[in-house]
């Protein structure tokens, strides 16, 4: 029998065909909904592989379904949704998705910035609704980029990316990171701070930092107060790095000007959301990564690395490295 691997959305056929001529592959049937966790856990029980998404939890239960799991592909950079720990105890490799979605993220990450600086989803939503019956000086005036300071919380390579985009607006750039990045302070011109002088500092707080148990909740109350209350705030790395409520209080009370969030710390985010009713919050559905060459790109990646598992060979990318010498 082939080994057997499964996909937990629909993603098109074309993607798959170096999986589809070696294995025996199913899929769950929509693009955009979640497959429900009985059906996942009943479908790792006769798995060899899995293609998952940031949103399924690969936990300690899964795994233990996976009697013949192998491998775990996560269609993402981030694998903070999968005990890498549990896996690598029973063996399984895990891999992501790394470099091929780093200037697209950058991509969409600046652009955040700039929409939500410039009111430009506001903007347009108040032309389409009919609004629009005048020229005044200051209709919809939002805050200029160029020349500005702009922190980034995360220097990893898709911090970098922005980093020279950003340098390409005359942008003043700091960065704050686990470790210093020397090329980027040579090249770039961007100067390392501490977090507290970051946040004090920057007109534009743009957070890339990985879900870890030190960033968790890493933005609070107690740090926006200490932005600037013409700070704009980003976050295009992880949600749960932002206590959500504290976020709402400091826009809702004018510490800081707006934000410009792709993440949230439960997606998908419910159009009730308190965040969602402001009018300086503008809101994303986590597409960082959301061109189709990029995607296209990671699918393809993904089914490399599942299929260098299953014939014997050593996978592209691997996060518990361990397990190939």
């Amino acid at each position: 029998m082939k080994p057997y691997v499964y996909i937990t959305r629909k993603l098109p056929e074309e993607t798959i065909t170096e999986l589809v001529q070696h294995f025996d592959v199913k899929m769950w049937d929509y693009e955009d909904v979640a497959v429900p966790r009985e059906v996942l856990l009943e479908e790792a029980k006769r798995a060899s592989a899995l293609i998952t998404m940031l949103s399924d939890q690969v936990n300690e239960e899964l795994l233990s379904a996976g009697e013949n799991l192998k491998v775990v592909a996560n269609l993402a950079v981030g694998f903070d949704n999968i005990d890498v720990k549990a896996a690598t105890s029973r063996g399984i490799i895990v891999s992501n998705t790394p470099d091929v979605l780093t200037e697209t993220t950058a991509d969409l990450t600046f652009v955040l910035l700039m929409a939500t600086a410039r009111r430009n989803v506001e903007a347009a939503e108040y032309v389409k609704a009919g609004k629009w019956e005048g020229w005044s000086p200051y209709l919809l005036a939002g805050h200029d980029i160029h020349s500005k300071t702009i922190g980034i919380v995360g220097m990893g390579k898709i911090g970098e990316a922005v980093a020279r985009r950003a340098k390409g607006f005359g942008m003043n750039i700091l960065y704050h990171n686990r470790s210093r990045k020397g090329k980027a302070e040579s090249e770039i011109g961007a100067q390392y701070s501490s977090f507290e002088e970051l946040v004090a500092q920057s007109d534009y707080v743009v957070s890339l930092a990985p879900l870890t148990p030190e960033t968790r909740n890493l933005f609070t109350a107690d740090v926006f107060s200490k932005m600037k209350k013409s700070a704009i705030f980003i976050n295009a790395g992880r949600g749960p790095v932002v206590d959500e409520q504290a976020l709402y209080e400091a826009l809702k009370n004018g510490e800081i000007a707006a934000a410009g969030l792709d993440v949230f710390e439960k997606e998908p985010i419910a159009a009730d959301h308190q965040l969602l009713q402001l009018p300086n919050v503008t809101a994303l559905p986590h597409i960082g990564s959301a061109s189709t060459e990029t995607r296209t790109t990671m699918i393809k990646l993904c089914s490399s690395n599942v299929k260098a598992v299953l014939t014997g060979d050593r996978p592209k990318t691997i996060v518990n490295k361990e397990l190939v010498q």
